[in-house]
């Protein structure tokens, strides 16, 4: 499966976004979803997942109460509700796929996620 993240774009501090992240060749719906994001000079990190068989989902500190992950399993695609935006949350945000086997523990951890797609900028100006 070959993934693409996309719904990127600069935005005002308090405003939304919703990233998609669709698959290629394969559908998204077999596979537990995370989302992660870099910022320039920092490390990549967790933002959210949602496990696919449970649909149990997982949210950074960072980022709980303001966005919001989900699964169209028919459309094989993958979203992120972000509200509320502030400028910390500027960075590359990117999609991948764990095993649907991927225990909670590890649901946070980027070396579950064994597909990767191309990120997308997501900008909040102040």
């Amino acid at each position: 499966v070959q993934l693409q993240a996309s719904g990127g774009g600069l935005v005002q501090v308090g405003d939304s976004l919703r990233l998609t992240c669709t698959a290629s060749a394969s559908s998204l719906s077999a596979y537990s979803l995370g989302w992660f994001r870099q910022a320039p000079g920092k490390a990549r990190e967790f933002v959210s997942a949602i496990r696919r068989r449970d649909r149990a989902t997982y949210y950074a500190d960072s980022v709980k109460g303001r966005f919001s992950i989900s699964r169209d399993n028919a459309k094989g695609t993958g979203y992120l509700q972000m509200n509320s935006l502030k400028p910390e949350d500027t960075a590359v945000y990117y999609c991948a796929a764990a095993p649907p086997s991927t225990i909670t523990s590890e649901m946070y951890n980027a070396r579950a996620y064994s597909v990767w797609g191309q990120g997308t900028l997501v900008t909040v100006s102040s």
